[in-house]
């Protein structure tokens, strides 16, 4: 039987002494290199931290608010994004304010790069603002002190742009995304709509056999680890911890792939490397109370999504309070932040479409097909391609009815028609989806919560036992030192200490990697030895992974035969058989269904009400209900034809809330709404109601030609509107009416109307 030979013997035989030295020559070049790459990393962990305010933003900033002089203090603060060597931000337009996660790293993630949310959002011509953090927490401070403080910088840049046609855009990533969620439950008012990427907000939910961090808090046995690592630390939680966390998820980038990747490409990828590790390493802090309640009352407790957390003023944080729309931005290579953890909220609060609708929610997902958890908001592809749709079409997102929408981003063609009309290299398309089509992405099961419910319940009785038998002692031998020596001999910070100018040999490194740089010879690309070394790597890689899946699959099934079993969930209070729900649904409470009540007798009420402009938006949608997806083309097309109309009468915000209600009207009564519409449009002139059906032609156009049912359906608004115009005419005077100038009916403008300028049927 014949061997093949192995690709690093491609050349037909052993690799020659030649190839052999220079290899050799090349592996101790790079070594060298590798090893002052990681000086200069250690180096630039020194003076980082070092710094006033350390972060990582691309951008030069103004601090505009310190959360130190609050009434409650906390240590973030508000800055400006200033813009030197680029137009000035349009004062008409929304700001944006990116709020960065304090999840163990510093802030400046979401200004990382000129392609990042930041970035984007400036060439939009928006005001950009930054909400960030000190290292250092203010003693005492708590969870709802920082979101007090977001409240107040929100006022403040709501004070500081009074032209601005609405509310500011808010992002928060990660943890800052569930953060805000809380912050806009407590004051709605504040918030435009809101982004939130890679945030997670229902714990428990998760793919079986793919999401192992959420089992971490049960097999710890609950939040009594936190409570004491709280107390080691003095009061205080080290965020290299939850780096630390981070990193177990992928023993083989952690351990082997980052570095062995800046081995091999020594020569082009130091810069990059740097740049990330700057973020990486910038390890901050927090007070043990507002870990405490990170990990009790959402790792664990997964409260938030149940709107079971109450504040200390009485305020219920129920994300169905939110009347902003709401963008859900995850993926499915996010092994942090999964999409049922990002989505599962929507069906833990929602038992059905009408529910949302009830609540006048809007709620938009899009899921990533493969980016990491840090690629969400730092992927200059991802900042080019989906933040920069999401901050261009912030005016479509926020005219969206009631109800829940998927973005998609598709590509721009030669062939794509009226290109012009939307900006950049893509083209947003919102599709009308449902809760059927989230709950098919979380795929909830009430089996899974029962499991978490007891890992929760054991937290608690954990919790209690720690603090009344242990605690007292712990924090009696913790002392300032102790604490500082354990923050000092933290795994992660000692890779960044142990290799800097402080240590004797590396500035012997350091001048050797000079001679190397000037003498560079890198091995032939052809060598038969780098792809000995390559297949090596990818073994090694494939180990790693191997002995991840295989603790994954431990850890899975750990969990469920402990916090599954019988006894467990009996010792819980969960018995067998008990179909009662392990976590109470906010939707079927008494309050809830007074308030369906209110909502549907009021829609009642306004069916009558309104009169062009509602008019012109019911007729929109009766031709459009055929078409479950909302293009920015045409949105961009109908704005920019309306626009010079409604904005003598009304702002952005108004024409925003008379598209909402009268698509929420149309789908509690489709019939009601439409046999309204002589009502709506009596209280119209004649020729405004002509011009009506001249947009209405138009806007039917872009992107494609209707199709004929669409055709149809305008044809019968078209009969409708030159009804109206008739019955107004028989209503006034003989004398009257013969003065008055003949009305163009509105059923014979659509060949002027398709041969409107700058408009290219497909």
């Amino acid at each position: 039987m014949k061997i093949e030979s192995a690709p690093f013997f491609s050349t037909g035989g052993l690799p020659s002494l030649g190839m052999l030295g220079d290899y050799a020559r090349d592996s101790w070049q790079r070594i060298v290199l590798y090893a002052d790459v990681m000086r200069r990393r250690g180096n630039q962990y020194q003076e980082h931290l070092a710094e006033v305010v350390p972060n990582v933003l691309d951008f030069p900033a103004e601090l505009v608010m310190s959360g130190l002089e609050l009434a409650r203090p906390v240590n973030y603060g508000l800055a400006r994004i200033l813009t030197p060597d680029a137009p000035q931000p349009d004062p008409s337009k929304r700001p944006f304010v990116v709020v960065d996660p304090r999840a163990g790293h510093g802030p400046g993630i979401g200004g990382f790069k000129a392609e990042s949310e930041i970035g984007v959002a400036l060439r939009a011509g928006h005001p950009c603002y930054f909400i960030g953090f000190l290292p250092d927490p203010v003693p005492g401070q708590t969870v709802e002190d920082v979101m007090h403080a977001e409240a107040a910088f929100l006022e403040k840049v709501i004070a500081l742009h009074p032209l601005s046609e609405g509310k500011p855009v808010v992002i928060g990533n990660c943890q800052a995304g569930w953060q805000i969620l809380m912050t806009a439950a407590m004051r709605p008012e504040l918030f435009g709509p809101i982004i939130v990427a890679g945030a997670p907000v229902s714990y428990w939910a998760g793919w079986h056999g793919r999401n192992p961090m959420r089992y971490a808090g049960g097999l710890m046995g609950g939040s009594w680890a936190t409570a004491l690592a709280g107390d080691l630390g003095n009061g205080r939680f080290d965020g290299a911890s939850l780096v630390q966390n981070f990193e177990k998820l992928n023993p083989a980038n952690t351990l082997w792939t980052k570095q062995y990747n800046l081995y091999a490409n020594i020569d082009t990828e130091a810069p990059r490397y740097l740049e990330f590790e700057k973020y990486w390493g910038g390890h901050v802090f927090l007070n043990d109370v507002e870990m405490q309640y990170i990990v009790d009352n959402l790792f664990i407790g997964n409260r938030l999504a149940t709107a079971e957390l109450i504040t200390s003023d009485g305020v219920r944080l129920d994300l169905r309070n939110i009347r902003s729309p709401i963008v859900v931005f995850c993926s499915n290579g996010d092994n942090i932040t999964p999409p049922p953890q990002a989505l599962g909220w929507i069906t833990d609060l929602y038992r059905d479409d009408n529910d949302v609708l009830m609540h006048d929610q809007t709620i938009v997902y899009a899921v990533h097909d493969s980016i990491g958890h840090l690629g969400i908001f730092v992927s200059a592809k991802v900042g080019h391609k989906e933040h920069q749709k999401f901050a261009s079409n912030i005016d479509l997102i926020n005219l969206l009815p009631a109800g829940i929408y998927e973005a998609r981003i598709v590509d721009k063609t030669p062939d794509t028609p009226n290109a012009d009309l939307a900006s950049g290299d893509y083209v947003l398309q919102v599709e009308h989806r449902g809760i059927e089509d989230v709950r098919a992405i979380v795929q909830p099961g009430v089996e899974n919560d029962r499991k978490f419910a007891a890992a929760a319940r054991v937290s608690e009785v954990n919790l209690a036992l720690y603090r009344t038998f242990a605690q007292p002692w712990v924090r009696a031998m913790v002392t300032p030192q102790s604490a500082r020596f354990l923050q000092l001999s933290h795994p992660l910070r000692v890779s960044y200490e142990r290799w800097t100018d402080h240590n004797p040999l590396a500035k012997l490194v350091a001048r050797e990697a000079e001679k190397v740089r000037a003498h560079r010879q890198p091995v032939a690309p052809d060598n038969p030895l780098l792809a000995m070394q390559e297949a090596i790597s990818g073994a090694i890689t494939a180990g790693l992974n191997s002995w991840r899946d295989w603790r994954d699959t431990v850890q899975e099934t750990t969990f469920d035969l402990v916090y599954g079993s019988p006894l467990v969930q009996a010792l819980t209070g969960q018995a067998i058989g008990d179909t009662t729900p392990p976590r109470p649904h906010p939707g079927i409470s008494p309050e809830h269904c007074e308030y369906v009540r209110c909502e549907t007798r009021k829609m009642d009420e306004d069916m009558q009400r309104g009169g062009l402009v509602e008019a012109a938006v019911r007729a929109l949608f009766y031709i459009y209900r055929f078409r479950m997806i909302a293009d920015e083309r045409r949105v961009n097309l109908a704005l920019k034809l309306i626009k010079p109309q409604y904005t003598q009468d009304f702002s952005m915000e108004e024409f925003r809330g008379i598209v909402r209600q009268q698509a929420r009207l149309m789908l509690h009564d489709f019939d009601a709404a439409i046999a309204a519409l002589p009502t709506l449009l009596s209280r119209a002139e004649p020729d405004a109601i002509g011009a009506l059906g001249e947009w209405l032609q138009q806007v039917l156009q872009v992107p494609e030609a209707p199709t004929p049912d669409e055709e149809a359906s305008l044809q019968q608004m078209l009969e409708v509107f030159d009804r109206a115009i008739q019955a107004q005419a028989r209503a006034l005077p003989p004398a009257a009416r013969a003065s008055q100038p003949a009305s163009q009916p509105a059923s014979r403008t659509k060949a002027k109307a398709k041969s409107a300028k700058n408009i290219t049927p497909a």
